[in-house]
């Protein structure tokens, strides 16, 4: 890490980093006030497509944690800046919650069960049967396949649940199509954040719970990458993937001082 340019801005994950199970991991507000304070871009990021910006800040908020509106970036977020590049004024037949529809609104799509451009599966804690019987018929009918993320499983005070990935997967399997992921680990999702802020990678770091979307990501986008181990990577586990972070610590009070 000698050779790399000084950190300018940050990316961070929100589960498993700032909270976990809806409650902070110490160090995270005292992080983000560093990172308010010094008036350096930042964002947090999540995979989870279903809370728009100002849930996530209102719910952030109730936990003690001050993360402004416009420094939450969302995989619905990503997946409606991707449509509105390739389609605009498209049409989608969608599966997902508010933080979805939302933001597919907001760059002018039309959400419909008619001939739609894209199907485009998000997270959500209702999936029907009916609703992925009709995705199945529209992807079959020609309309594009979009997924907001990858991630097979999410957590709950209960335990893992079934994610947008796994979904995505009963999807495949009955059309034979593969959907195009938006989310983490492509980096276009890391791109995307870091021209919402205008910020650049060699100068950006990118602070994750997971190697196989948040590192990922982060390297593959050219950033530094932070894994902590207050998520879902255990350290037992770095070493059984084919990359490594730049730096591996604790938690994200080990990074206070980095800002």
């Amino acid at each position: 890490m000698a050779d790399r340019k000084p950190i300018e801005s940050w990316l961070t994950d929100m589960d498993g980093v700032l909270i976990h199970e809806g409650v902070p991991i110490p160090g995270a507000d005292a992080f983000l006030k560093k990172l308010r304070d010094s008036d350096k871009p930042f964002l947090v990021l999540t995979n989870n497509s279903m809370y728009t910006p100002r849930d996530l800040h209102a719910r952030l908020r109730r936990m003690g944690l001050d993360v402004p509106i416009d420094n939450i970036w969302t995989s619905a977020l990503a997946t409606a800046k991707f449509l509105d590049d390739q389609r605009p004024g498209g049409s989608a037949y969608v599966i997902g919650e508010a933080g979805l529809t939302t933001a597919l609104h907001d760059i002018g799509y039309i959400l419909t069960d008619h001939e739609p451009d894209y199907v485009v599966l998000g997270e959500t804690r209702t999936y029907s049967f009916e609703a992925m019987t009709k995705a199945v018929r529209l992807i079959n009918g020609g309309a594009r396949f979009i997924c907001t993320n990858p991630d097979e499983t999410g957590p709950s005070t209960e335990g893992p649940l079934p994610a947008t990935g796994a979904v995505a997967a009963l999807i495949t399997k009955a059309t034979g199509k593969q959907p195009y992921f938006a989310g983490k680990p492509n980096p276009l999702m890391m791109r995307t954040g870091l021209n919402a802020i205008g910020a650049h990678s060699e100068t950006s770091a990118m602070i994750g719970d997971r190697m196989d979307t948040d590192v990922l990501a982060g390297i593959e986008a050219g950033m530094q990458t932070f894994l902590v181990l207050t998520g879902l990577t255990a350290p037992d586990q770095v070493e059984n993937f084919p990359y490594r972070p730049s730096q591996v610590v604790d938690s994200i009070a080990d990074l206070v001082d980095r800002v």
